[in-house]
């Protein structure tokens, strides 16, 4: 493949991800949603969140893979998800344990 017709396949699915993923933001920009769907909209991100968090836990070796520091950063974040309710502050805490952990073993 020449360079040029690199370039053009790059081109062309840049394009086409950037008017998938603004579609529905772009068609439905001046209508509002209907309550319900905007209530489901909420739970989006802490699904998203709970899906990678799974993945990383079970992964493809099956739950024996996890280390310490991982575990105890997944416990450390659900404590703060029951406590606080804020994906922000899981997401801090969760992290901050999992890269202090890191550094101490």
């Amino acid at each position: 493949m020449s360079l040029s017709a690199a370039l053009l396949v790059l081109a062309v699915a840049t394009l086409g991800t950037y008017f998938a993923r603004s579609s529905l933001i772009l068609l439905l920009a001046d209508r509002t949603l209907p309550v319900g769907v905007e209530r489901a909209l909420t739970n989006v991100g802490p699904a998203v969140l709970a899906a990678l968090t799974i993945n990383l836990a079970v992964g493809s070796d099956g739950l024996g893979s996890i280390e310490l520091a991982e575990g105890a950063s997944i416990l450390v974040a659900s404590v703060v998800t029951v406590w606080k309710r804020s994906l922000i502050w899981t997401f801090v805490a969760g992290m901050a344990t999992l890269w202090i952990l890191s550094a101490l073993t």
